[in-house]
């Protein structure tokens, strides 16, 4: 479909059309499919983006919003001739309340650039993963970003104040206005939020700021056993202040080291699985008493190993093996699966999934971490050098249903923190009912009635 119309009002510059553009352009962290767009435009405004919608409505041309594009899903894929709405020239902090604690940003800000705007005025935004440096605000908003302070601060629906979203059917809806208390009628704020821009283009977003934590103590600790998981999690959840909790194994520290080769292994013990725990200083006495929970887990024979970071450089190498798992396994092509099941059930669900992954997936090395504290767990089965990615891709999706049959069993979600995008939609009713998914589709309907935003994820 031509293009005819777009540059009545954005310039030529907001504009791309290159091959080597939509490659980039047209895809996300999922390298399973081929970009084909139409075109990349580059709003600056709430404006240009409702001018774009009507664009869109009147020349029914699908819409792919795009940010950092580092998602793991293909919510933000463009295969269909669709035109890409980067948000990359978005991406101002627009003014800052010292009061309210609060920004007010537009969607292209990055995450880790919001985070040191925080950090300058004194202020902790707490939303934190991997991706934050080249993860978008927008983006973060659209999946409801968790990542791995969770257990502390919760998800980032719980740092929107408020939101700018142009719908599908072209208007703007200003939602919340900053409010603490508003109880008068449906909060479409958090409708919006998580809808992996099927809804609306979220363009402006207000976000809290809550106070920076005392100086973290940040433990890593080797796992007798993997049943000692929730033990050790009971302990130190509570008898400490717990910021973070999170688990890898063995497999992904051997990948992150032969990837880093300024990090080393950081325990003399090899043991299966290891936990990332951090907790807040809380006196004088933290450190002792923390210490002390660690102890008496040793004592128990939960951990057989463990260091206490004693610098903030030893504390960036330890969280720098978290943090690098995805990258120092991306040369594998890896086949992802974001899954949730409650906290309680981690330990059995993880036993179960690895004997049903083992036997699905002989020839294949799995990777798993996650954020064990709130129930999120990433697995990462890693492509066979034997196999090309498409090969493998369609092999993986082949026993899907085995792995979310599994998923469902333990009354999990298929989709944690990344969305479902077109990866998981076929088994969205692995975790959704026929009602919520009906539901789902008449809102959809009547916030695109043109099914312009985003179509083909989620559902069809």
């Amino acid at each position: 479909m031509a293009l005819t119309g777009l540059d009545q009002f954005l310039k030529d510059d907001q504009i791309l059309t290159g091959d080597a553009d939509i490659k980039n352009y047209g895809r996300d962290w999922t390298k399973f499919f081929t970009p084909n767009a139409q075109a990349i435009v580059f709003p600056k405004s709430t404006e240009e983006v409702l001018e774009l919608v009507k664009w869109a409505r009147t020349t029914k041309t699908a819409l792919v919003p795009s940010g950092g594009r580092t998602g793991l899903s293909g919510g933000a894929v463009a295969i269909q001739r669709e035109v890409v709405v980067s948000f990359e020239k978005m991406n101002k902090i627009l003014s800052y309340s010292d009061e309210d604690r609060i920004a007010r940003v537009q969607a292209g800000v990055v995450t880790e650039d919001l985070q040191n705007f925080a950090f300058e005025k004194g202020q902790y935004f707490p939303v934190d993963f991997a991706a934050k440096g080249s993860s978008h605000i927008g983006g973060n908003i659209a999946t409801n970003a968790g990542g791995v302070k969770v257990i502390r601060y919760g998800l980032m629906r719980d740092w929107v104040s408020s939101m700018t979203v142009v719908t599908g059917r072209g208007e703007v809806m200003e939602l919340n206005n900053d409010l603490i208390k508003n109880a008068s009628g449906y909060d479409l704020r958090h409708l919006m939020i998580g809808s992996e821009g099927t809804l609306g283009l979220v363009t402006e977003a207000s976000i809290k700021f809550t106070r920076k934590p005392n100086d973290p103590l940040l433990f890593l600790v080797a796992l007798n056993h993997l049943d000692n998981t929730m033990d050790v999690f009971k302990a130190f959840r509570d008898q400490t202040n717990l910021l973070a909790f999170e688990i890898y194994d063995e497999l992904a520290l051997q990948y992150v080291l032969k990837a880093q080769s300024n990090l080393s292994r950081p325990l003399e013990t090899v043991a299966p699985f290891y936990l990332l725990i951090e907790v807040e200083s809380e006196g004088d006495n933290s450190e002792e008493k923390v210490l002390s929970v660690f102890e008496s887990c040793l004592e128990k024979e939960w951990l057989t190993d463990g260091i206490l970071s004693q610098s903030d450089q030893q504390s960036k190498d330890l969280w720098a093996i978290r943090e690098n798992i995805t990258e120092a396994c991306a040369h594998r092509t890896p086949y992802k699966n974001d899954v949730s099941v409650k906290i309680s059930q981690v330990t059995p669900f993880l036993k179960d999934l690895d004997i049903v992954l083992k036997k699905e997936y002989p020839s294949s090395e799995v990777v798993w971490f996650g954020h064990v504290g709130d129930g999120n767990l990433h697995i990462s089965i890693l492509r066979p050098e034997t196999m090309t990615p498409e090969e493998f891709y369609k092999s993986s999706q082949s026993i899907d249903d085995v792995v979310f049959s599994k998923v469902k069993e333990y009354g999990g979600s298929v989709s944690a923190e990344h969305g479902v995008g077109i990866i998981k939609k076929k088994h969205l009713n692995y975790t959704r009912s026929e009602a919520e998914i009906s539901a789902m589709k008449a809102i959809k309907a009547f916030f695109d009635p043109d099914q312009i935003l985003n179509p083909g994820k989620i559902f069809d």
